[in-house]
């Protein structure tokens, strides 16, 4: 299996499928998934003729279950040293939900090097700021997440059925048609991955401001959003990006869940080459 070990000795699993050559597209996915999460979009555009790549965040899915580093900025190297190692250039980074956040980081700490990012989108992300502050009266109050770290903590198995079972797709919603695959899928993802990781990967979705990263992005960012989106609501998130980037384009996807790229992928998927090809 391909790993690239980084700069602090963390074995990161990485995918890379399609033509050496051709333009890479990098997918950066959520919490507490894995690069699994991003099948529907990887078979989608390598058939289209690209290089896809996505990793395991570390301590998710097949990369070390490390002790220490959950946080955006350890994200975002993790990330790099994937790029690096397989010499990524004009790269499309796209990131959902915690994932999002991660992009945010990479493009503006290192997308700029060597001409490595060409574009960057953001699907269902965190950005700027999810917490509720002074500074951010919009945001959701310190016990929601509280309340995930009391779940995660006192039954994990249980807490990551109950997610993908309801806010997550929108399963919860009158008239959902609910895929019992996708909520498995979802399961087995989280339980692969280790506990301290998704536990402090709580904190690094939540309270990390990135202000400062969206304004830092220069190349074209598109944001993609469902305005039922029950995990990350689109007013403290979205619609906050947009305005704090300078090249963005703002997608609004009325009635569509967080998990928006799963359970609408036949129209996420083709959305997102146009923004590619543009």
């Amino acid at each position: 299996m391909p790993f690239v070990t980084t700069t602090d000795g963390v074995e990161i699993f990485y995918k890379d499928w399609g033509p050496k050559d051709a333009q890479p597209v990098m997918f950066h996915h959520g919490w507490p998934l894995s690069s699994d999460d991003w099948d529907a979009q990887m078979l989608f555009f390598v058939q289209k003729g690209f290089r896809v790549v996505a990793h395991d965040r570390r301590g998710h899915g097949r990369s070390t279950q490390v002790s220490d580093g959950h946080d955006m900025d350890h994200y975002a190297a993790d990330a790099f040293a994937v790029a690096e190692h397989l010499d990524l250039r004009n790269a499309v980074h796209i990131g959902h939900s915690t994932g999002g956040g991660e992009v945010a980081r990479y493009v503006a700490k290192h997308g700029e090097p060597a001409g490595r990012v060409a574009k960057a989108v953001l699907v269902s992300a965190v950005p700027p700021l999810m917490l509720k502050t002074e500074a951010n009266p919009e945001g959701l109050p310190i016990e929601v997440f509280d309340g995930f770290r009391a779940a995660l903590a006192a039954n994990r198995a249980q807490f990551f059925l109950d997610v993908p079972s309801g806010p997550f797709y929108g399963f919860n919603r009158p008239g959902a048609q609910v895929h019992q695959g996708v909520i498995q899928n979802w399961w087995r993802q989280g339980m692969i991955g280790g506990a301290k990781a998704h536990y402090e990967g709580i904190k690094a979705f939540s309270e990390t401001d990135q202000t400062g990263d969206l304004k830092a992005i220069t190349v074209p960012t598109l944001v993609m959003h469902g305005d039922d989106d029950q995990i990350v609501p689109i007013a403290d998130a979205a619609l906050k990006s947009i305005k704090l980037l300078k090249n963005g384009t703002l997608k609004v996807y009325p009635g569509y869940p967080h998990g928006m790229l799963t359970t609408h992928a036949e129209v996420i998927n083709p959305d997102l080459l146009a923004f590619i090809k543009a």
